[in-house]
C-alpha cells in the first residue's frame, strides 16, 4: 500500500532508467519506439486533441490548475506537522515523476533514436569561405528566381494565404516529401497559433512542440515569410525529430521540394539568412562588398522581417537562450542551441551526398 502512494515518482525514476538503456541502444529505440509505439501515439493525438477548435494546451493548463487546487485543498485538510510535510513532499515527487514519465513516453524517447544525419549517411563538416560563398550565390540565385514567380515588384512580401490554408499546405508538402529524409508520415499533426499575440516572442520563443498534447505552436506575430518554415520545423518535431538543426534540415528539404514557389522561397530564405550570418562572421569586409549585389526585393523582405522582429523584443534573450540550451543538452543534444545554426553544413553535406 505504501509503494502505491509513491507510484508516479517511481515511474518517473524507472523511465529515466529506461532512457539510459535507450541511449545505449539507438537502433532498438528507433525500431521499437520511434517507428513503433510513437507512431500510434502520434495518430491517437491527431484523431482526438487535433480535432479541437482551440489549442489543446489549454486543456493541459486547466488540468494542472485543477490538480493543483485539489492538492492544496487536501494539504490544508491533512494533519499539521510531520504528516503534512510528508504528503507535500510525496505529492511534489509524484507530480515531477508523472511529468517525466509522460514526457518520455509521449515523445522524449525520440532523443535516443538514430539521428537523421546517421540514417542519411551525411558527413557534416564546417564550410570554408570558398564553399560558403558558392552556397550563398546558389541560394541567392534561387531566391531571385522564385521571388519573380511570387511578386512582380521589389516591395516586401507581407501578405500570404490565410493561416489554416498555410498549415494544411505545409502538412501536405511534408506528407509528400518526408520519405526523402527517411521519416514516416503518420497522423495529421497540428501547428496552431498560440494566443495572445507576442506572448511567445516575449519569452524568446518563435515556436514550440508540446509533447503532452502532441501539438506545436507558433506566435501569431511571426512575419508571413517566417511562418511556412517555422510550421514545417515544428511539424518535424511532431514526427519525432528532436534535434533543432535536424528539424531545420527537414523543413528545408521538404520546403525546397514543394511545387509552391512561396514555400520554396521561404525555405531558401531561412537557409540564406543562416549563410550570410556565417559569411559576416568569417569575412566581414567581403560580406559588406557582397551586400551591394543583393537583390533589392530579397533585401526588402529581410528588412521587413527584421522590422517585425524589432517590435517584439524578448524580456531576456540571454535567459531564454540559456534555458533552452540547458534543456537541449540535458536531453543529449550536445550542441545545445548552436544546433539551430547547423543548417548550412547539413544542406551542403546533403548536396555532396546527392552529387556522389
Amino acid at each position: 500500500m505504501g509503494i502505491k502512494k509513491w507510484a508516479w515518482a517511481l515511474l518517473g525514476v524507472a523511465s529515466l532508467g529506461f532512457r539510459w538503456v535507450a541511449s545505449n541502444s539507438p537502433e532498438w529505440t528507433e525500431h521499437y519506439y520511434s517507428r513503433g509505439l510513437f507512431l500510434f501515439i502520434r495518430q491517437a493525438f491527431d484523431m482526438t486533441l487535433g480535432n479541437l477548435p482551440f489549442p489543446s494546451v489549454f486543456l493541459f493548463i486547466l488540468f494542472i490548475g485543477t490538480l493543483f487546487l485539489f492538492l492544496i485543498r487536501k494539504l490544508s485538510r491533512s494533519p499539521k506537522g510531520k504528516k503534512r510535510w510528508i504528503f507535500a513532499f510525496r505529492s511534489l515527487l509524484n507530480f515531477s515523476g508523472a511529468l517525466i514519465f509522460f514526457f518520455l513516453i509521449l515523445w522524449g524517447f525520440n532523443y535516443q533514436r538514430t539521428s537523421i544525419i546517421q540514417q542519411l549517411g551525411l558527413e557534416v563538416k564546417p564550410l570554408n569561405l570558398e564553399q560558403l560563398e558558392e552556397e550563398i550565390e546558389e541560394s541567392h540565385h534561387q531566391l531571385v528566381s522564385l521571388r519573380q514567380q511570387i511578386k512582380a515588384d521589389t516591395s516586401a512580401i507581407e501578405e500570404i494565404v490565410d493561416y489554416r490554408s498555410l498549415e494544411s499546405q505545409v502538412r501536405k508538402n511534408l506528407s509528400q516529401n518526408l520519405a526523402l529524409v527517411k521519416l514516416e508520415y503518420h497522423g495529421n499533426p497540428r501547428t496552431r497559433m498560440f494566443p495572445p499575440p507576442g506572448f511567445m516572442r516575449k519569452m524568446g520563443i518563435l515556436g514550440i512542440y508540446f509533447p503532452y498534447t502532441g501539438e506545436s505552436y507558433i506566435d501569431p506575430t511571426l512575419h508571413p515569410l517566417e511562418q511556412p518554415f517555422t510550421i514545417a520545423h515544428e511539424m518535424a518535431h511532431s514526427f519525432g525529430v528532436t534535434d533543432e538543426g535536424e528539424a531545420n534540415f527537414v523543413a528545408w528539404v521538404v520546403g525546397t521540394r514543394s511545387s509552391d514557389p512561396l514555400l520554396k522561397y521561404t525555405a531558401y530564405l531561412r537557409l540564406f539568412l543562416y549563410q550570410v550570418r556565417d559569411y559576416y562572421r568569417m569575412d566581414p569586409d567581403g560580406y559588406r562588398v557582397w551586400l551591394e549585389k543583393l537583390d533589392r526585393g530579397v533585401l526588402q523582405d529581410i528588412r521587413s522581417i527584421q522590422d517585425r522582429n524589432a517590435k517584439y523584443p524578448p524580456f531576456s534573450i540571454e535567459l531564454s537562450r540559456k534555458t533552452n540550451d540547458l534543456f537541449l543538452k540535458s536531453q543529449g543534444v550536445k550542441a545545445g542551441v548552436l544546433s539551430y545554426q547547423q543548417l548550412p553544413m547539413l544542406v551542403y553535406a546533403w548536396k555532396q551526398k546527392a552529387g556522389n
